[in-house]
């Protein structure tokens, strides 16, 4: 009889725990937040940047660049950017680190002759230089140039 009487509790109890009550959810939050995403919709209309452009004329897709260094070292590939920041300051340089290896490469060509010829000019400066095909941001573009 006990047993029953146990029985029947649980199942009543197990009645409750599964009934599921409707309620209401209360968004607690403060309201600089709404203000600070408010001015950075702001200043993404005003500014246009690489990955925010204003105008279609933008191209952002497939294109190429060239690997100036390879290698295991950070404190090199630093270095080896520094360099050829120096040489050529208005060319872009992407560091990208796969295990267990970083890799420079600089600038965003569309077609594999511009990044062929630009490779010939590095040649004088970074002995082992490659051209991959990958994913490039826009040359930024001279007001003059448009």
């Amino acid at each position: 009889m006990i047993r029953v009487y146990l029985f029947l509790v649980c199942l009543l109890g197990a009645q409750y725990t599964f009934a599921q009550k409707k309620g209401v959810v209360i968004e607690i939050k403060d309201p600089l937040i709404d203000s600070l995403i408010a001015k950075r919709i702001e200043l993404n209309i005003k500014r246009p940047t690489v990955s925010n452009p204003t105008t279609p004329a933008i191209f952002n897709g497939m294109g190429y660049r060239v690997q100036v260094f390879y290698g295991s070292d950070r404190k090199e590939v630093f270095s080896q950017q520094a360099k050829f920041r120096a040489l050529y300051p208005r060319i872009m340089s992407y560091i990208t680190y796969r295990e267990p290896n970083y890799r420079l490469k600089v600038g965003d060509f569309r077609t594999k002759p511009e990044a062929q010829a630009f490779l010939n000019e590095l040649r004088a400066n970074f002995p082992t230089l490659f051209i991959f095909r990958e994913e490039i941001n826009a040359p930024i573009l001279e007001e003059g140039n448009k």
